[in-house]
């Protein structure tokens, strides 16, 4: 995908005074200089003619590798080598993300008009998410291989770069979205998935957050709770939404074109985020929220929490599975009349993603016996021996009674002697 705006050459001619006078725009002279061809590409391009036509898509690249890497460290049954395979993938990540910026930075250098064009381009400034997706991608890394070889500086700079992350994503969900209403004119029939991107960054804060908490402090790690199921409900209403435009123009219209059928993979995203972030948080609420924080009926809040977020997180993972098999079978369809683009990296990105969910559901239903108060030891009837069956078969309750306490005073030591007193008694 191309994100630069090929203009037309024109004539002297045809050209007005103002027009005339914008020669002296070095900038522009480039652009029209770069342009000047008869309607087709030249047969090579200099460096700065390929950063020029550096777009937001590009961290399509890094969503995918990053996601990978993810999956990767939060897979619950492991084997020997998966840890160093994901740290490999977190380290490609983490150099393509570099010199990506590198080269948007560049970019935005060279050619300033067009940089901040493209961020209410009605195509790639809706890839302007996939930025911020990356960023998220790297942090839950950081928790993953990082966290757990270091010290706790790093959980509480992760804690900071959390919040910073959620002020930052939550304004450029709120400007993107006002530009393109104010500036652009987007028609129904265009609707792609790529209108949620946007909001998508926020999509994302649930999985991260259920990923950061276990390793917080209790006071930091509640309002990051909080913070994040707020956050996600925000994205996910505003993504239903975009959801239902999609469906109309694939209702009333057509499928998109054969070459950018691979972004419809990411219409899988935002139900496999929100599926993924309910499971991760209820997981985590019987540590977050207290015994009596929204009830008083016994029964920890807690608990309750974790069975309405797993309920609700397989409620929604077939929605994006019904998305996955729509846009597998309108890529394979088109198959044969494509052509490459960058929004072919939809295709890892938004696969990779629908492992996700399934691997924090399948960690939900793991015994959890360290953490289930029901299996530890002291919470279980004790098992009877031989003796205290006969003991209870006998004609003297008290004296059972009294003998069965000092057992469970004195397991295993006690015992014997009762069993010796009460054979010589009898």
């Amino acid at each position: 995908m191309s994100g630069g705006i090929i203009e037309r050459h024109l004539p002297h001619g045809g050209r007005t005074l103002a027009e005339r006078e914008g020669d002296n725009d070095p900038e522009k002279n480039e652009d029209h200089r770069r342009n000047a061809f008869c309607g087709s590409p030249p047969d090579s391009a200099s460096f700065k003619d390929r950063i020029a036509h550096f777009t937001w898509p590009w961290f399509a690249t890094t969503m995918s590798t990053g996601a990978l890497a993810v999956v990767l460290g939060q897979t619950p049954n492991k084997f020997n080598g998966l840890e160093t395979i994901g740290k490999i993938f977190f380290i490609l990540d983490l150099v393509l993300f570099s010199l990506f910026n590198v080269a948007m930075a560049l970019r935005a250098y060279w050619f300033p008009r067009r940089f901040l064009a493209s961020l209410h381009h009605p195509v790639e400034g809706l890839f302007f998410g996939s930025y911020w997706v990356s960023v998220s991608l790297l942090l839950n890394c950081m928790q993953a291989y990082g966290v757990p070889n270091s010290g706790p500086w790093l959980i509480r700079a992760i804690n900071v770069l959390f919040w910073i992350y959620c002020a930052v994503v939550l304004m450029v969900a709120i400007g993107q979205y006002y530009v393109l209403f104010q500036e652009e004119r987007l028609r129904i029939t265009d609707a792609v998935p790529a209108w949620i991107f946007p909001i998508y960054p926020l999509l994302v804060i649930g999985p991260m957050a259920g990923t950061m908490i276990p390793s917080q402090p209790h006071h930091h790690a509640l309002p990051m709770w909080v913070g994040a199921v707020m956050l996600q409900g925000l994205a996910w209403i505003v993504a239903l939404m975009m959801y239902a435009m999609y469906m109309q123009r694939l209702m009333t219209s057509s499928l998109p074109a054969p070459s950018t059928r691979p972004g419809m993979y990411v219409s899988v995203g935002p139900a496999g985020y929100t599926a993924a972030g309910l499971v991760s948080l209820g997981v985590q609420a019987p540590s977050v929220l207290s015994t009596s924080a929204f009830t008083d009926n016994g029964i920890p809040d807690g608990d309750i929490v974790r069975v309405v977020g797993t309920m609700s997180g397989i409620f929604i993972i077939l929605f994006a599975f019904w998305f996955f098999c729509i846009s597998t079978v309108a890529v394979v369809a088109g198959v044969r009349k494509m052509t490459f683009t960058l929004n072919w990296w939809a295709v890892s990105q938004f696969s990779i993603l629908l492992l996700a969910p399934g691997t924090n559901i399948a960690t939900v239903r793991l015994p959890q016996r360290r953490h289930d108060p029901r299996s530890h030891p002291s919470r279980q009837r004790p098992k009877q021996s031989s003796h205290q069956r006969h003991l209870q078969r006998s004609h003297d309750p008290a004296r059972y009674h009294v003998a069965h306490h000092r057992r469970c005073a004195y397991p295993g030591v006690v015992g014997r002697q009762d069993h010796v007193a009460w054979k010589r008694r009898g």
